[in-house]
């Protein structure tokens, strides 16, 4: 029973530290420490038994697993987006994206300009920092309420980009090393979910926007917004093609080098970005030198919550709850589509739930003949529901930093879009590959 207070209550008051404005990196550890003592598990190695479970052997073992499988890719993601944000690139696509579109259309050409980028493979957080100006723009031509921003960003990013088949985003491709699949795995069904969570999450966000509206909200300009600088951007078409670059790279080399194709194909985005657009960059290794730190800051977060999972899977209630989820009656992807979403819930991170269930779940499903490609498709959506509570990093950074709203103002367009959208996609993934769709 304390075990269990441990956990959910470790949880929560991850929840509500990150909330608060507190580091991940000093958070995560401080909840964990709860967990542990609640749980009775020893604090250091020297305290339990050879090979035994205990707080700091436990923690770093997760911070630094994950430190070690997925620091290259963040690194390279990193210096991407940035590369592509300093030349220009990324905000000559969005631009041209609005104009095609119109201003009519302000909120659609938001929604696309961050799904084009996503699926290219910039990081979602350079691609809220490229979007939000020219979003911050359209909103206030278009006189809608700022706090819809955030939505408009996230639901472009994290949906049904994020974790659909082809996506060069982490989230698809960490069941590879566990399932042996391909980032393309259950392509049929990823298309129609994804085009639902498209089509129907864009629905919501417009009617919640005009609800809004009628309400007599409009656009409120304050005094720090930030003005956007003009300068000489790069052909629409030089911008796209490092992004294509990087779809066709990972697209040749994912069935011989599987995960490490992400490596080639990012390294082949920033090499192309520069050559096509080296006379836009301001400083092109200013612009690589600041990836880098962010690659750092975002994989140190990460892994900071990964290794809280890695406490809160040694203690016994930890079992208890896997065990539950593992046994749901009916078909296993609903117990695999649960316990995905509920660690990565747990986290905070949807590369960091799936880190810690894969090990765990893909063994017991495969051994009872599960689909690897629909249980790919399935864990990949599932962890980009619930990873969207409040105290998701990327959440806290793009309602926080970048737009400047309060989770109160701005936290329920985005939890509607980015938590019970895909909730709602998870659910027709499952339903169509009982169905036999895509197997």
């Amino acid at each position: 029973m304390l075990s269990m207070i441990g956990l959910i209550g470790g949880l929560i008051l991850l929840i509500v530290l990150t909330m608060r404005g507190m580091n991940l990196l000093v958070v995560a550890p401080l909840c964990a420490l709860f967990t542990a003592v609640l749980s009775g598990l020893p604090l250091f190695p020297q305290l339990a038994e050879e090979g035994g479970a205990n707080l700091v052997g436990d923690y770093m073992a997760g911070f630094s697993s994950f430190v070690t499988a997925w620091f290259l890719m963040f690194l390279l993601g990193a210096i991407f987006g940035k590369v592509m944000e300093d030349s220009g690139a990324a905000d000559s696509v969005s631009k041209w994206i609005v104009e095609k579109l119109g201003m009519k259309q302000a909120v659609l050409a938001i929604v696309l300009a961050c799904a084009v980028l996503t699926y290219g493979g910039v990081s979602l957080f350079v691609v809220a920092f490229s979007v939000y100006p020219m979003a911050l723009s359209l909103f206030k031509q278009a006189d809608l309420p700022r706090r819809f921003i955030p939505a408009a960003l996230a639901f472009g990013s994290v949906t049904f980009t994020m974790t659909s088949a082809g996506s060069p985003e982490i989230q698809n491709w960490i069941p590879i090393e566990y399932l042996g699949t391909s980032p393309y795995a259950g392509w049929e069904v990823s298309l129609l979910v994804a085009i639902f969570m498209a089509v129907f999450g864009y629905w919501w966000l417009k009617r919640m926007l005009a609800k809004a509206v009628a309400n007599g909200e409009r656009f409120e300009a304050r005094e720090d917004d930030p003005d956007v600088v003009e300068k000489e951007l790069p052909h629409p078409l030089t911008g796209l093609i490092p992004l294509v670059v990087v779809l066709i790279i990972s697209f040749i080399f994912h069935d011989s080098l599987q995960q490490s194709a992400l490596i080639v194909a990012l390294l082949g985005g920033v090499i192309s970005a520069y050559f096509l657009n080296r006379k836009y960059f301001t400083d092109f290794w200013e612009a690589v030198s600041a990836g880098t730190l962010g690659a750092l800051i975002a994989i140190g977060n990460t892994a900071a919550v990964v290794g809280f999972g890695g406490v809160a899977k040694a203690v016994p209630a930890f079992d208890m709850a896997v065990s539950a989820m593992t046994n749901i009656p009916g078909s296993p992807l609903i117990g695999g589509a649960i316990a995905v979403s509920v660690i990565a819930g747990m986290t905070g991170s949807a590369s960091g739930g799936q880190a810690i269930a894969l090990p765990i779940l893909a063994p017991h499903y495969m051994d009872m003949g599960v689909n690897a490609e629909a249980l790919h498709r399935t864990v990949a959506i599932s962890s980009g529901a619930l990873d969207s509570l409040p105290h998701n990093g990327y959440v806290v950074t793009t309602v926080r930093a970048i737009c400047g709203e309060s989770h109160s103002a701005a936290y329920g367009a985005v939890g509607a879009l980015t938590v019970i959208v895909p909730l709602i996609g998870l659910a027709l993934a499952v339903i169509l590959f009982s169905l036999g769709v895509g197997i």
